[in-house]
């Protein structure tokens, strides 16, 4: 295997990379090496499916494969052999479906039938040992002895930023929201990469139009979560237990969610949500059911402790999972993209065995005095206060915005983010998007005139929100994003969060502090290109970087 798709690669080694036979995250080697065969499967299903396309006849079960295929290789979804050797089975099946469709349409318009190489024309092998021999040459870094290093790396930011993109677009098709031109969009930059790029400025282009169709994608998520369940409301949420029979739900699924929330009505068993999943305590359809109790631990990559001290059953319905301990193995449920060898999955909305586990289960013996968050300050709930801030600023009561977010972890560095959160000074405000906010979501911040100087966006999920505060404000001030008082400062860990830097990007957003290190992808050379083009910069000290930021927009 060889793998440096996330923050916890090994960087022990001359070239940074996990390549032994497990991976940092746990992932192990032969599933490593069957999710890069997947990928390599799923660029030929599109290089068919893009041809179809072309005639009318693209396959929509075949659209959706590929954002489900995709997501499953993201970085903790899942670890289980077994599923990826049946969507190996799956993909190439569905490709040549949609490839006789394509060819029987081509024909009955007198049109030349195209038969695209490489990933198109791979065929799996019969069993797993023939699976991992084909693997070994799609790797991501395959053919780094011809092309180098920069242009491997540059395949990876864009094979990476798909991911995300993919990712993203799985969650708003489990809502109902789907886009024709998102699935043209994934499918193109799959053909793109089968075709083994290595023009640097090509790779760049690509990355860039990536995080333009991924704004797209990040519109689409936020119109799927609002039309279902309402726009998000500033919501005090308990982080403490109270008595009774409890169920914990993670990852980012809120479809999952609201169904559970329907199976258990009546039943007087509590839900608690769990890391990435906060965000639904401020969702009007999600909220009105009373059995929401709150919020149990932190962030995701606490969840081994946090699961371990559930005393109920736990249903994971995303990224990101960590390798189960044996204190809750048996009372952990996977459903949707993840996996791992051992837990019961659940499919098709039916959690009537985790309702029963549930029952079977003590349940939090008694009430813990209540404790709140404040989450909910969304785009409509900013904006609609939006006089407010403009207001503070041209009088001065704010001086500065700082948007601290992105996803955490458990590397050292990221107590770099709670200190420039609690060494801000007090006439700014700090916004906070994703499981970074777990930092420092409990630290008294205050008011300006009113206005929460703490202001939780939401999740990785409701990035769009972000950005478009960004613009609501810089159409107000009459100025560019970069102009506002505005300074981004980001964590990332894996591929959706590259996803949304290269949205970012794309947006010509400059002078980012991404940390706490860089994605191992990211040569020299490479991140030469970012600092020089968009003012890149990697995190140093927080104080020194907070007063840098200060100093910059006072100039």
């Amino acid at each position: 295997m060889f793998c440096y798709q996330c923050e916890q690669t090994d960087r022990t080694g001359v070239q940074p990379g996990c390549a032994s036979s497990k991976g940092n995250c746990g992932k192990d080697a032969t599933t490593a090496d069957l999710q890069d065969l997947l990928v390599h499967a799923v660029k030929g299903l599109a290089q068919y499916n893009t041809l179809a396309r072309t005639t009318g006849h693209a396959d929509r079960e075949a659209d959706r494969f590929v954002l489900y295929a995709m997501f499953t290789t993201l970085t903790n979804v899942n670890f289980n052999a077994s599923r990826f050797v049946a969507m190996l089975k799956e993909a190439a099946q569905l490709r040549d479906r949609v490839r006789s469709a394509y060819e029987d349409a081509a024909k009955a318009t007198g049109e030349v039938v195209q038969q695209p190489a490489g990933p198109a024309a791979w065929q799996p092998a019969g069993d797993l040992a023939g699976l991992l021999a084909q693997a070994q040459t799609v790797g991501i870094n395959a053919g780094i002895e011809t092309v180098g290093a920069d242009v491997i790396g540059l395949r990876a930011l864009v094979i990476y930023g798909l991911k995300g993109v993919c990712a993203y677009a799985h969650h708003a098709q489990m809502l109902g929201k789907e886009s024709e031109e998102v699935y043209a969009g994934v499918e193109a930059a799959l053909v793109f990469l089968a075709t083994e790029p290595s023009d640097v400025e090509a790779l760049l282009a690509q990355a860039l139009k990536l995080g333009s169709l991924n704004l797209k994608v990040m519109e689409l998520l936020d119109d799927a979560n609002t039309s279902r369940f309402g726009a998000q409301q500033p919501t005090a949420v308990r982080v403490t237990p109270v008595a009774g029979k409890a169920i914990l739900v993670s990852g980012h699924d809120f479809g999952d969610l609201q169904a559970l929330l329907e199976q258990t009505e009546g039943t007087g068993i509590q839900i608690y949500t769990h890391g990435e999943m906060l965000p639904a305590h401020a969702y009007p359809e999600l909220k009105a059911y009373p059995h929401l109790a709150g919020n149990f631990g932190g962030a995701w990559q606490d969840q081994q402790s946090d699961f371990a001290n559930f005393p109920g059953p736990i249903l994971m319905t995303s990224n990101c999972l960590i390798e189960p301990r044996p204190q809750y193995r048996q009372r952990i449920f996977t459903t949707g993209p993840v996996g791992w060898a051992g837990l019961r999955h659940l499919e098709h909305h039916d959690f009537s065995v985790l309702v029963q586990a549930a029952k079977a289960l003590p349940g939090f013996q008694e009430t813990v005095p209540e404790k709140t968050i404040t989450i909910g300050f969304g785009r409509h709930a900013v904006l609609g206060v939006a006089d407010k801030v403009i207001d503070a600023v041209k009088a001065g009561a704010i001086q500065h915005f700082f948007l601290i977010g992105g996803c955490d972890g458990a590397a050292p560095g990221r107590n770099y983010y709670t200190q420039f959160a609690e060494q801000a000074p007090n006439d700014t405000v700090v916004m906070t998007l994703g499981c970074n906010k777990y930092r420092f979501n409990q630290h008294e911040f205050g008011d300006i005139g009113g206005i929460p100087r703490l202001l939780d966006l939401g999740q990785c999920n409701d990035a769009y929100s972000a950005i478009r505060i960004a613009m609501a404000l810089a159409d107000a001030f009459e100025c560019g994003v970069n102009d506002l008082p505005l300074s981004l400062i980001v964590s990332w860990f894996e591929q959706k969060a590259a996803a949304v830097l290269l949205t970012l990007l794309a947006l010509g957003i400059r002078n980012i502090r991404l940390g706490p290190t860089l994605p191992a992808f990211l040569t020299p050379n490479i991140l030469t290109i970012l600092v020089e083009q968009f003012g890149i910069q990697p995190i140093g000290d927080a104080s020194s970087d907070l007063a840098a930021a200060l100093a910059r927009k006072a100039a």
